[in-house]
């Protein structure tokens, strides 16, 4: 039976699309960076997930998974603090994506709203592929095979733990009723101790007639504390009080990320396919060349035009790197001409080369030093599939499929 706090296991996982930019580590790598401190945190390249759009040019991935893993660990991912690995390096993913198969609807996948998002977007690619129809039940097996309970995301990405949250509920519905379920779940009540009992009991009649929700945590936080019943007899009752079955694969949660506020060097978002780019360890001479050609205010033709920061994409670099103070005099500056565009950029610049400055040391230790970056995932594919073997172990047990 499993011992894993699910609510304390986050995972998360990136695209071997490249060298990272600083749009991933505003957006991702600082979170990734807090969270390792907070959770058990599981961390993966998607290997997989680059084929269902790039399966026609697989030269790219496997370069690109090394200098994202650099960039990782230059960012500060710290390898004895969460568990890095690649995804195709366990198997079992894809073993579990398999099995959920069987019993996944095909309109629960085709209503995923960035399916046809992303048809619309990549045009040019033939993308009528079952591994591309099939991408978020591949999402929902990385998450469902480490039972983790956390998943940090954007807002654009809430309808993908949604669907796994579908897919846990039919799972542990379909296959979480062992025989005498009920029976074993009412005898793990006894063994709680009447004071106990009685509050569970009254916890479970609030959630299931009422929609309790601060009931059901209640409850859950509840069976936490028992000493006297086993972790399978607390699964039963975590099953119980939700008026299913034993869960086997827990329902994930979205961990809402903010929204990146780092635009690109022409003021759009910051992304590869528009070209607006400052790699995350870009040189410090490429970053300033890059800052000082950007395009500022069209309106101020002349160093004596007056300007509006508003209409200039430096500005948006300024309100992610200066302080108030310097914020207000671009402010003034800019708009009563006092100031020059070179000498409004000149900030950002040094704001931008001093943020990389811990990131370019620590990333000096691996990129000379290759068989290190390869030991570190390595020892991190180990862990995840140890993780994972338990998972589906108990998947294959409560499918049929354990033949001893």
């Amino acid at each position: 039976m499993s011992s894993v706090d699910s609510q304390q296991r986050v995972l998360s996982g990136m695209r071997p699309t490249g060298k990272l930019h600083l749009g991933h580590y505003h957006g991702v790598l600082k979170n990734w960076v807090k969270l390792q401190h907070e959770f058990e945190c599981f961390f993966f390249v998607a290997d997989w997930h680059a084929l269902t759009t790039n399966y026609d040019d697989p030269s790219m991935i496997e370069s690109s998974v090394w200098d994202m893993v650099i960039d990782w660990l230059a960012a500060g991912v710290n390898p004895g603090s969460a568990t890095l690995f690649i995804q195709s390096r366990v198997p079992e993913h894809a073993e579990l994506n398999l099995l959920l198969s069987m019993i996944t609807p095909l309109g629960w996948l085709e209503r995923v709203p960035t399916y046809k998002d992303q048809q619309e977007k990549l045009r040019e690619k033939d993308l009528a592929t079952y591994g591309f129809l099939g991408y978020p039940l591949l999402q929902s097996a990385d998450i469902l095979v480490y039972r983790a309970g956390r998943v940090p995301v954007g807002a654009d990405q809430v309808s993908h733990v949604e669907i796994t949250r579908e897919i846990a509920r039919r799972f542990n519905h379909l296959y979480g009723r062992e025989p005498g379920f009920e029976e074993q779940a009412e005898a793990a009540i006894v063994k709680m101790g009447k004071k106990n009992a009685k509050l569970y009991r009254n916890l479970k009649k609030r959630y299931q007639e009422g929609g309790d929700m601060e009931a059901l945590e209640t409850a859950r936080a509840l069976l936490k504390e028992q000493q006297n019943i086993s972790m399978g007899d607390s699964e039963r009752l975590y099953g119980y009080i939700e008026g299913g079955g034993k869960i086997i694969l827990p329902e994930p949660q979205a961990l809402l990320t903010p929204d990146s506020k780092m635009p690109g060097l022409d003021g759009h978002k910051m992304s590869k396919s528009y070209g607006n780019t400052i790699g995350l360890r870009e040189e410090p001479d490429t970053v300033a060349q890059k800052i000082r050609t950007m395009q500022t205010d069209p309106q101020r033709v002349r160093r004596t035009d007056p300007g509006e920061p508003e209409k200039c994409p430096v500005w948006g670099l300024h309100k992610v790197y200066s302080d108030n103070d310097t914020q207000e005099w671009v402010q003034k500056g800019c708009r009563s001409a006092g100031i020059g565009c070179l000498d409004c950029k000149k900030p950002v610049i040094d704001a931008i080369v001093e943020e990389q400055r811990p990131l370019h040391e620590r990333a000096r230790e691996y990129e000379g030093n290759p068989d290190l970056v390869r030991s570190i995932i390595d020892e991190g594919c180990e862990q995840a599939r140890d993780a994972a073997r338990d998972t589906l172990e108990e998947v294959r047990a409560a499918m049929g499929l354990r033949y001893r």
